[in-house]
């Protein structure tokens, strides 16, 4: 099993833990590492249908355990939503601890579900991180994306990516969109593939997948419910300001290489036009995972101004902000810096302004922007202290 970081945190939990995440991120494996005195895969039909027929079946089996303060581990209980009224009644009146995993907060909203407000902690797990990878290959990272089963498998690895975008988003996600227009989801799906990254223009992504602008805002929304999509708000200042700022989010597919087997380019190496933007998001995503893997709890956001200025990722850590640009080429140069210095002026806290590159050593750029290469400094914001 490759060692993620979440593992000790859930692990060694004294309260219940919901860990969401989309399938194949590991959420399966990374409980049955774990040891426990009850475990119940609710993928697994037989063990589906009993539960779904019999939610109080649970608390007797519960009830049987004669361990002091057993765990017990649940696998996708979005599919049977019911079971979470039970799970709170044994928390309350017993020191259990349950761990469940779902890949749809959507259907558990939607099923009507008691959340367990105050009772479980909501920990989420995505794809592989730098942080996580040791020998990061950054050229495959960036054609077939990290998820755990897909970037170290072998010579199938290809056609399980192709898999996994076909009939998992293309299927089981759009049934979720409890619309007959299917045609109108796979159009969007496409067309989402192609922006993915880009700031949203809900008018021309409407206009592309030929839907209503409503019905784009829907499908937008169940992708990020099922987990496979990710939002990045635009960057709001602080203090006051004359200038025009952008207010479109980012869309971001959740995975690179399953962006890039909808694309349909997956099966051979970037070519060099593709790989500015694959180089882009993955970045972006790479700091979306250890935000969270490691609780760092940044607010990241992006910036454009209407005359066109942009940083790709502004972080929040509270004291501070690192403001990043990130260029895919090896070279660097004062002209990428623009936008760096443009948020600058509306920040009234510190900004440490980055470049990040594919070249091989840091430079220092006028204005005191850092040109940093990219695995190092992906590796400086995970590996910092939240008591810098």
């Amino acid at each position: 099993m490759q060692d993620r970081l979440l593992r000790s945190r859930v692990a060694d939990a004294a309260t219940s833990i919901l860990l969401l995440g989309p399938r194949q991120v590991g959420k399966s494996t990374l409980c049955r590492s774990i040891d426990s005195h009850l475990y119940v895969d609710l993928a697994d039909e037989r063990e589906f249908l009993d539960y779904a027929k019999n939610p109080a079946r649970l608390r007797n089996e519960v009830e049987a355990i004669e361990a002091k303060k057993p765990t017990v581990i649940i696998d996708e209980i979005q599919r049977v939503p019911t079971l979470l009224n039970t799970i709170q009644s044994i928390v309350d009146r017993s020191p259990t601890k349950f761990i469940l995993t779902g890949s749809s907060a959507r259907k558990l909203k939607r099923g009507g579900a008691n959340l367990l407000p105050g009772r479980v902690i909501v920990e989420y797990m995505d794809p592989l991180s730098i942080a996580e990878l040791n020998d990061l290959d950054v050229d495959r990272a960036l054609r077939i994306g990290t998820l755990p089963g897909i970037y170290s498998g072998g010579s199938e690895t290809d056609d399980i990516l192709e898999s996994y975008s076909d009939i998992y988003l293309r299927e089981e996600i759009q049934a979720e969109a409890l619309t007959r227009n299917l045609g109108g989801y796979a159009r969007f799906l496409d067309t989402v593939a192609v922006m993915s990254g880009q700031w949203v223009n809900y008018s021309k992504l409407s206009s592309d997948a030929e839907i209503p602008k409503e019905t784009a805002r829907r499908f937008v929304q169940l992708l990020e419910d099922t987990l496979v999509a990710f939002r990045l708000p635009p960057f709001r200042p602080r203090k006051s300001t004359s200038r025009r700022l952008l207010q479109r989010e980012r869309l971001l597919l959740f995975d690179i290489g399953v962006r890039n087997a909808l694309l349909g380019i997956h099966r051979r190496p970037l070519h060099p036009q593709q790989i500015g933007a694959a180089f882009e998001q993955w970045v972006m995503l790479q700091t979306i995972y250890m935000n969270r893997a490691l609780r760092k709890h940044w607010n990241i956001s992006t910036y454009r101004t209407e005359a066109g200025a942009e940083v790709d990722l502004v972080i929040d850590r509270g004291d501070d902000l690192v403001a990043i640009e990130i260029k895919s080429g090896r070279n660097v140069s004062k002209q990428d810096c623009r936008g760096l210095n443009s948020l600058e002026e509306l920040c009234d806290a510190p900004v440490q302004k980055w470049i990040l590159f594919q070249g091989k050593r840091r430079q220092q750029l006028p204005q005191k922007v850092l040109a940093i290469p990219v695995l190092e400094g992906l590796r400086q914001l995970a590996g910092e202290s939240d008591d810098r």
